[in-house]
């Protein structure tokens, strides 16, 4: 079953193109079928590019999905024409009073940043409460899943003396989980940060006095020996917080490097991606095939399985 997403989304016509199926809300109306409803939070400042990365790897399910693209309203998009966000994107105050099956949470470039100095922080804080009594489950990429793991559970963030950019293997620590059904022993995962959490912070969190024995609040589910920590999984699932770019399409990376060597900007070459590490040579993509399994088994194990069949039982 396909994605069905807003009429003429440029998204569309650009993965038609990839041979993958998606359907516009004028074909999903004859179909007598419940979808999953997902919202997604576009941080990311060329919202068409992580629009049409995000959909190429939920495409790639027996699901329907109807997906809403959510804005909030205390920040201006720069780099996408306002025609684009009026025509598909919602204040997060329009639909505050809605439920979701799922939603994504996407990185922004404000990782210099401390949180609290976020211009956006309050309204960004408001929707990861919303999101703990409006959603069935959560992912948080990048800087999302370090705002979302500082907001909810006081892990700190650390500036890295470079920049974590490239393709690095990935060890996932719980290998029964579903999330990794299908997973290989080792997968590989894109990341472009400049920023890290740390195990022993994650390790340190704590619950409630009163709460149950035994029960850890986080649980590291995947980590690497470059990269450092990949995935955490909080409240049984309703939440994942990824630190890397699984969605990443194979030429993100390259556009990222050559932009910053344009503008003079101190940067390495991404590593592990190049063929022979030769930019010439184009990347060797790696990771596309674990990305639309982790996405594919989110859906389906995590929001699927998990999710009321009425939607306002969503608690």
């Amino acid at each position: 079953m396909p994605l069905t997403l807003p009429d003429r989304l440029p998204a569309i016509s650009l993965l038609e193109k990839e041979n993958i199926f998606v359907m516009d809300t004028s074909r999903a109306s004859t179909q007598d079928i419940r979808p999953l409803r997902i919202v997604v939070l576009n941080l990311m400042p060329i919202k068409i590019t992580t629009e049409t990365d995000l959909v190429r790897v939920l495409s790639n399910t027996p699901l329907q999905l109807d997906l809403t693209f959510m804005k909030i309203k205390s920040h201006t998009s720069k780099n996408t024409p306002i025609e684009h966000m009026k025509a598909f994107y919602k204040d997060f105050e329009l639909l505050r009073s809605q439920k979701f099956d799922g939603m994504i949470i996407t990185g922004a470039p404000v990782e210099h940043l401390e949180f609290d100095d976020v211009t956006y922080w309050d309204e960004m804080t408001d929707i990861f409460d919303w999101a703990r009594t409006h959603v069935t489950s959560t992912l948080y990429i990048c800087w999302a899943a370090q705002a979302g793991l500082y907001y909810h559970y006081g892990v700190p963030k650390y500036p890295l003396p470079a920049k974590m950019f490239g393709i690095f293997p990935q060890t996932p620590l719980l290998p029964s989980l579903p999330i990794f059904r299908g997973f290989d022993d080792v997968f590989q995962m894109p990341h472009s940060r400049h920023t890290e959490i740390r195990r022993e912070d994650i390790e340190a969190v704590t619950l409630p006095e009163g709460s149950p024995e035994g029960v850890h609040p986080l649980t590291i589910i995947a980590e690497s020996e470059e990269s450092g920590v990949s995935i955490v999984m909080a409240r049984g699932g309703r939440e994942f917080f990824i630190t890397g770019h699984a969605e990443y399409s194979p030429l993100t990376l390259d556009t990222e490097y050559r932009r910053d060597l344009g503008k003079g900007l101190p940067i390495d070459k991404p590593r592990h991606y190049y063929r022979n590490d030769d930019p010439d040579q184009g990347p060797l993509v790696s990771w596309r095939a674990h990305a639309n399994l982790l996405f594919t088994n989110w859906l389906n194990y995590y929001v699927y399985q998990e999710t009321p069949y009425d939607i306002e039982d969503i608690h």
